[in-house]
């Protein structure tokens, strides 16, 4: 079964899978101590700066975790989305691990914004009122909605200006690279953002992300988070020598790029039938729509992926690395036969 539920469902891209097995050969020391940990941070030095120190853990709940225990003190509140993933998705893990409580902030479309964040920014100083620290961005949103450059920027200066961080969730941030046409540093680290999580598992890893602090004051703990968050691998190669693969002929860009084709002609092809309304741009690699309910059930039978609003027949569609057109010339055929007949 072909699934267009996650691209955490694809497969390991070819040449990654084959880091993994060339980190394979022979021994190397533990924790990170190895020349295969080494190269990859050289690629990150090399796309973010010398300054900085990627920090690998095994998944992206962990590298929210460990920028967000370095950003806040217990009494701190961390802003964020109805929608964003540390909202909704991990289990309550960031207060957990921080200490904070978690602000919530309804959007449309799964983005902030200044208007938006203004009225959160409030009480401080005030020892009966939570501390805002953190405005936290999901780049690509759970929506599937990309924030521009300018966007994230006026987004940093809000924050700055409070003397608050801004930590950007980069789960996907492939896909907003791909999208909006710019690089990694131009899209974080040049806008203002203050720590990075960055993941590869949606887009042609087997595992692994990164946490990466743009302020020396932020980098200066994180190894000690990531020990104490339990995400501190012993056989640390086999994890980071995929990020030399993925690096490698922008590999991440063309992977990204491809997903991203896939859900536009996806989107362009579900467009043709008049029974189908997107409740969402389609920025990225992800379509959310609506759809009659006896469709969706019987496209259930031989494709895997998940309602959004059930109530409303909305549902996601989410294209990965490895999605073919014949996976959606396939999809599009079962569609044709409910609705056109």
């Amino acid at each position: 079964m072909r699934s267009f539920a996650s691209d955490n469902n694809s497969g390991v891209h070819p040449e990654i899978m084959q880091a993994i097995v060339r980190a394979n050969a022979g021994h190397a020391v533990g924790y990170g101590n190895d020349d295969y940990t080494r190269e990859a941070a050289t690629c990150f030095k090399n796309i973010f700066g010398a300054d900085v120190e990627p920090f690998f853990v095994f998944n992206g709940t962990g590298a929210n975790v460990i920028a967000l225990q370095a950003t806040t003190k217990p009494f701190h509140s961390i802003i964020t989305a109805e929608t964003g993933h540390i909202n909704a998705d991990e289990c309550g893990a960031p207060t957990k691990f921080s200490g904070c409580m978690l602000k919530e902030i309804a959007t449309p479309d799964g983005k902030l914004t200044p208007e938006l964040i203004a009225p959160k920014l409030r009480g401080f100083g005030v020892e009966h009122h939570a501390q805002p620290k953190v405005i936290y961005l999901s780049q690509v949103t759970e929506l599937g909605t990309v924030y521009t450059v300018d966007e994230i920027k006026a987004i940093c200066d809000l924050a700055h200006r409070h003397a608050m961080y801004v930590h950007v969730d980069g789960a996907r941030l492939a896909n907003a690279c791909a999208f909006l046409g710019v690089g990694m540093k131009e899209l974080t680290r040049d806008c203002g953002v203050d720590i990075l999580s960055l993941g590869g598992t949606k887009n042609g890893m087997l595992m692994g992300e990164a946490v990466i602090a743009f302020r020396p004051e932020l980098a200066e703990n994180l190894k000690f988070y990531r020990k104490q968050s339990a995400q501190l691998f012993s056989k640390m190669r086999y994890l980071s020598a995929q990020y030399t693969a993925y690096f490698e002929n922008e590999r991440w860009l063309k992977n990204a790029s491809h997903a991203n084709q896939m859900a536009k002609l996806l989107a362009e092809r579900l467009a043709q039938f008049p029974e189908v309304k997107f409740t969402q741009k389609v920025e990225s690699n992800a379509l959310f729509l609506t759809m009659p309910r006896k469709v969706i059930d019987k496209l259930l039978e031989q494709y895997f992926f998940y309602f959004w609003n059930e109530p409303n027949n909305e549902i996601r569609l989410v294209c990965s690395w490895d999605t073919t057109e014949e996976d959606i010339d396939s999809l599009i055929c079962q569609c044709a036969n409910m609705l056109m007949c």
